[in-house]
């Protein structure tokens, strides 16, 4: 009886040590991205990694610092290391070779605020549609419709670069509105410095008050840069409209200081990364998400509500 007792213990402890094993093993999941540097894409990552520590899950998170094409051979380490699921921060085109690595290893990867693609699971992000559309009409009828615009913009990134198009289309459709120059700063340390400095320099080109009637810029760091500019030339009494998209802590302050900087787009970067998890989540359980992008809400912040969080 106490040997039977005893075999049956043994079957029950061995069962729960495979259990654990394949729980572990289901649980190692890769972040890859070059834009740690950007505070949206730590935001995100606060809010994955916190389910991610709920969930158990055995994390990497992988900063290229820029390096795009290097995330490919990442996403192949990865891949190597056998882990259960990748999560992208960049233009999945860009890293296809990668990509196809994970699909015929068996490997689902969910895009964090990337872009539809069919080697991705899903895509979450906010709808960069309707958040350029909603600042650039803002600039649009901040200047009545007329005067000559200056646009940051990041074409290499398709969520930022979709951004770009829509707030084209918008000032195109307003013929007293001139598109004076189209910038593409230099993101490596964030946007904000040569953001300026090619500011600055577009303002020692166009010297004359009300020569410059708004700056739209398709994320918060290249507006942050322009405001410097703008006030460090003197030129903040001008009436020039700012305006963002991130609300990021920074851009919330100069926003709700009332200045240049009006107006941003708020995009919930924590949820994105929440969600994110819980697309993981579900495909490490073995389900289909049939949605190539999942959105996350936005809301449009001025200095009515740049304090609120």
């Amino acid at each position: 009886m106490f040997l039977k007792r005893l075999n049956r213990f043994a079957v029950v402890i061995a069962g729960l040590m495979t259990l654990m094993i394949g729980q572990a093993a289901a649980d190692k999941v890769a972040v890859i991205t070059p834009y740690l540097a950007q505070p949206g894409t730590q935001a995100y990552l606060e809010g994955f990694t916190a389910e991610a520590k709920v969930k158990g899950w055995e994390l990497n998170v992988v900063d290229t610092a820029g390096d795009v094409a290097a995330v490919i051979s990442r996403i192949e380490d990865a891949v190597t290391q056998k882990v259960d699921a990748i999560v992208i921060n960049v233009d999945p085109a860009q890293v296809a070779a990668g990509l196809e690595t994970a699909k015929a290893a068996g490997i689902p990867v969910v895009g964090m605020d990337a872009a539809a693609n069919p080697l991705l699971a899903t895509n979450v992000t906010s709808n960069g549609y309707a958040m350029a559309a909603e600042t650039s009409v803002y600039v649009a009828d901040r200047i009545n419709g007329a005067g000559n615009v200056v646009m940051f913009v990041f074409d290499a990134f398709p969520p930022v670069q979709i951004r770009g198009v829509v707030a084209d289309a918008v000032f195109a459709n307003h013929p007293d509105i001139k598109v004076i120059d189209r910038i593409t700063p230099d993101v490596q340390d964030g946007g904000i410095a040569d953001s300026r400095a090619k500011m600055e320099a577009l303002l020692a080109a166009n010297p004359d008050k009300g020569s410059i009637s708004a700056v739209w810029a398709a994320w918060d760091q290249p507006a942050l840069g322009a405001l410097q500019a703008i006030e460090a030339a003197g030129r903040g009494d001008e009436g020039i409209v700012i305006v963002g998209i991130d609300a990021n802590p920074q851009a919330r302050d100069a926003i709700a200081a009332g200045g240049n900087f009006e107006a941003s787009v708020g995009q919930d970067f924590v949820g994105i990364g929440k969600s994110v998890a819980g697309a993981v989540a579900r495909l490490l359980k073995g389900d289909t998400i049939k949605a190539s992008v999942i959105y996350v809400p936005t809301k449009l912040v001025t200095s009515a509500n740049a304090k609120d969080q």
